[in-house]
C-alpha cells in the first residue's frame, strides 16, 4: 500500500509540483494508460476520467506531511498547489524511487488543464476508432467547444509521448 503513495510522492517531486486538482487527476491518468504502474481506479466523471482513489492518496500523504496542498483563492474558484516536502523525499528514498522521466512529466505539466482534459478523455475512449472518439469527445465535452485543430493536436501529443516512452 505505501508503494502506491511512494508513486505519488515521486511522481509530483519529479514534476517539481502540480498546480490544479482537476491537472493532476489528468496527468496520473495520462501516464497510467502510457503503461506507468499507477494502480489508482478511473472512472468517468463531470471533468474527464477521475479517481476517488488518487484524491484519497493525496488527501492521506498531506495529512502524514509528505506532502504540502496550498490553496490559493482566485476568486470564482479555489486553486491548489501541491509538492513534495522533505518528509516526503525521505520516504519516497526509503520506499525506493520510481524513476519518472522528468522531461516527459515537465511536458505534462507545461500543458493546460484544458488540453490534458481534452487528452485524457480521448484516451479514456481510445478502444473505439478515431473518428468515433471524436464524436464521444463532442458528446461528453461538447460545451467546452474543443476545436479539430485542438483535438488533432492532443493525438499528436498522445503520439509524441507513445514515441517518448520506447525510445
Amino acid at each position: 500500500m505505501l508503494q502506491e503513495h511512494a508513486k505519488i510522492v515521486d511522481f509530483i517531486a519529479a514534476a517539481e509540483g502540480v498546480t490544479g486538482r482537476k491537472k493532476l487527476q489528468k496527468m496520473v491518468y495520462i501516464l497510467k494508460k502510457l503503461g506507468e504502474p499507477f494502480q489508482e481506479k478511473y472512472e468517468f466523471h463531470i471533468y474527464g476520467p477521475y479517481s476517488e482513489e488518487l484524491t484519497a492518496r493525496i488527501e492521506e500523504l498531506c495529512d502524514m506531511g509528505f506532502m504540502t496542498e496550498a490553496k490559493e483563492d482566485k476568486g470564482s474558484y479555489m486553486q491548489y498547489k501541491y509538492a513534495v516536502t522533505a518528509e516526503g523525499l525521505e520516504f519516497r528514498a526509503a520506499l525506493g524511487q520510481q524513476g519518472f522521466d522528468p522531461a516527459q512529466v515537465a511536458e505534462l505539466n507545461s500543458r493546460s488543464s484544458r488540453f490534458l482534459e481534452l487528452t485524457a478523455t480521448l484516451l479514456y475512449f481510445e478502444q473505439l476508432p478515431r473518428e468515433e472518439q471524436v464524436e464521444k469527445v463532442h458528446i461528453v465535452k461538447g460545451k467546452l467547444n474543443f476545436t479539430e485543430a485542438e483535438i488533432s493536436e492532443a493525438f499528436d501529443f498522445i503520439g509524441q509521448l507513445r514515441d517518448a516512452r520506447l525510445q
